[in-house]
């Protein structure tokens, strides 16, 4: 059952937005901020105003081979930033000047089997004058820290009753719990290299104890045959999770069940994987679900934050996806507010795989990322760019989205990284305007016989490129450009209002290349000044761009690329505007890494 509406007192204080006091400024992810002292007339202005070293940075050359991303957004609380770094330690900061007010240090198991050394940030939760910050780490662990000076009320092992079985296998979170109400809400990055693994349920804690208040399993047995569903890992929530306070709901954005390219040994459509799924957040009892992809055999799992809006006078909730599209919902009923069609697609070739007949395809918005492409359509920004992506290209398959991966190298487009990734959009109320940053890069896969013995009978071989990315050793992506885009979505009509490319390669601009856009990581932010906010792109930028037209107005370099999402506030004693971003690089996009945390402002 779903709970009466707050009263409208009580509604306004919990979403109010000026504090950014939430990982993407209110529960509902809308990345909107009110404040208009930075905007279109001067924003060309903005300078640093101080700069922020964690010291916390791995380049994978030092004494750990993992590579760390600075991916995390702060939350500002009357006069403080809080955010975790790549090594999970949790930093509270003057907001005015930059300066450390505490540190705690969780103290990471830096030797577990981690892709990154990465965290996207905390929570906060208040009871009068008991103030919290919870966060995970990566390797298991929920703290529970006094707001006020770093230290820990409690802490809790996280995998305890969901990876007991499996200790030497990757379980812990790298997002922000959701909060509502006195719980916890938490999902977690875990292992899905074997089919058998770490539990994806999502479980509620009490903040004040710590103790567990409900768990939701996400996998249904009866949608898996032959009791495949048992022991299975993934459909985990890696990513962001939204909450409706007024209708007590929280709003998963659920992965693939392992393993993700092969499900031989999980026919069915496997949910509540890649599903967004609407739970009674005091409960955990399921309200409704959706599934974005049936039986997913291409990591095309969800990773951004459901996005609370109002649309076609409704209260609605739009989910974004790896293969670009925009799902939008009535956010109580879970019925689409823009139509949706079930669209045949390609059985598989691998003997065992029963490959779902058909994939559900939105009709409105259009996607925002391509979807496919042709052998005709391989770049030739330059000719040593142009004769390596024919190389890659030879003998492979060119085929449409949702082709399942075969014997033969395919060209699945888009990548496991999107399209959109886990820095999804941001949301003007006032326009009703959905903004979003986009990537265009595929990847080169193929089926391959396991070895005798082996789990699973077909394991994923990638090509010889950087995580088998489509591109070449410069990261030019292998197709025409863009490569990344910007685009503005009216999400009344479902039309896009205008689209911009995002990034470029100076190199490339040099030689006259028309601007090409890049790979991007992280989030957009729209404020009332008009403007929208994004680093994102490998190219070490921090742009600022009219939300009106898609304009670019203002840029600047950083020490390293932004891949994180930007957050802004108003200084508590000196009542100016102030933009922050996380600059780390690294990830996969980049070899420049930084440790910075800047703020930007408008100057005296």
């Amino acid at each position: 059952m779903i709970a009466p509406p707050l009263p409208l007192l009580l509604l306004s204080t919990i979403t109010a937005t000026a504090d950014w006091s939430h990982y993407a400024s209110d529960p509902g992810g809308s990345k909107y901020s009110p404040h208009r002292q930075i905007n279109k007339s001067n924003v060309s202005r903005l300078r640093p105003a101080w700069t922020f070293r964690t010291g916390d940075l791995s380049d994978g050359r030092g004494a750990s081979p993992v590579r760390s991303a600075f991916e995390a957004t702060p939350i500002h609380i009357d006069g403080v930033l809080y955010f975790t770094t790549p090594f999970n330690r949790v930093i509270a900061l003057d907001a005015e000047s930059g300066k450390q007010l505490w540190a705690f240090d969780p103290q990471l198991d830096r030797d577990r089997p981690y892709n990154l050394f990465t965290h996207r940030g905390v929570a906060f939760w208040q009871s009068g004058a008991d103030r919290r910050i919870l966060f995970g780490t990566e390797d298991g662990r929920l703290f529970a820290l006094n707001a006020a000076n770093g230290q820990p009320h409690w802490t809790i092992n996280l995998r305890d009753g969901v990876a007991d079985a499996h200790p030497t296998k990757s379980y812990g979170m790298t997002s922000p719990p959701a909060i509502f109400e006195n719980l916890a809400i938490c999902g977690a990055w875990v292992s899905d290299s074997e089919p058998l693994g770490p539990s994806g349920a999502v479980r509620a804690f009490d903040v004040r104890s710590g103790k567990l208040v409900w768990r939701f399993d996400t996998l249904d047995p009866n949608s898996f045959e032959n009791g495949s569903a048992k022991g299975r890992g993934g459909a985990n929530v890696w990513s962001i999770m939204s909450v409706d306070p007024q209708r007590a709901l929280v709003y998963l954005p659920t992965t693939s069940a392992a393993y993700d390219y092969y499900g031989g040994d999980r026919k069915g459509p496997n949910l509540y994987a890649d599903s967004l799924v609407a739970l009674n957040a005091r409960t955990g009892q399921r309200v409704w679900h959706f599934q974005t992809v049936h039986h997913n055999i291409w990591d095309y799992d969800l990773p951004a934050q459901p996005m609370l809006i109002q649309s076609h006078n409704q209260p609605a909730v739009a989910q974004l996806t790896k293969q670009g599209f925009v799902f939008l919902f009535n956010r109580l009923t879970g019925a689409p507010l823009f139509p949706i069609e079930e669209r045949p697609v390609p059985p598989s070739k691998i003997p065992g795989e029963q490959a779902h007949p058909t994939q559900p395809y939105p009709l409105k918005p259009p996607p925002v990322a391509r979807q496919s492409m042709r052998p005709d359509e391989l770049s030739n920004v330059t000719p040593e760019s142009a004769k390596f992506c024919r190389d890659l290209a030879s003998n492979a398959v060119f085929a449409p989205m949702y082709t399942p991966i075969g014997p033969e190298r395919t060209i699945l487009f888009p990548g496991t990284n999107g399209g959109v990734n886990w820095g999804g959009g941001a949301y003007d109320p006032a326009s009703k305007t959905l903004y979003v940053n986009s990537m265009d890069v595929g990847m080169t896969f193929q089926l391959t016989p396991g070895r005798e013995g082996a789990s699973l009978p077909f394991r994923t071989r990638g090509a010889a490129t950087n995580s088998s990315r489509f591109w070449d050793p410069n990261l030019y992506s292998c197709q025409t450009p863009p490569w990344g885009r910007l685009t503005a979505i009216n999400m009344e009509s479902g039309e896009f209002r205008w689209q911009s490319t995002l990034g470029e390669y100076d190199e490339l601009t040099r030689r006259g290349v028309p601007k090409t856009g890049t790979p991007n990581l992280g989030g957009p932010i729209v404020t009332a000044g008009g403007l929208l906010f994004i680093a994102a792109t490998n190219d070490s930028r921090f742009r600022a761009f009219d939300k009106d037209t898609g304009r670019e107005l203002w840029q600047t370099r950083l020490p390293a690329s932004g891949f994180a999402t930007p957050m802004t506030y108003i200084g508590k004693k000196s009542k100016k505007q102030f933009v922050v971003i996380a600059a780390g690089g690294g990830n996969k996009y980049s070899t420049d890494y930084s440790d910075s945390l800047i703020a930007f402002a408008l100057p005296d």
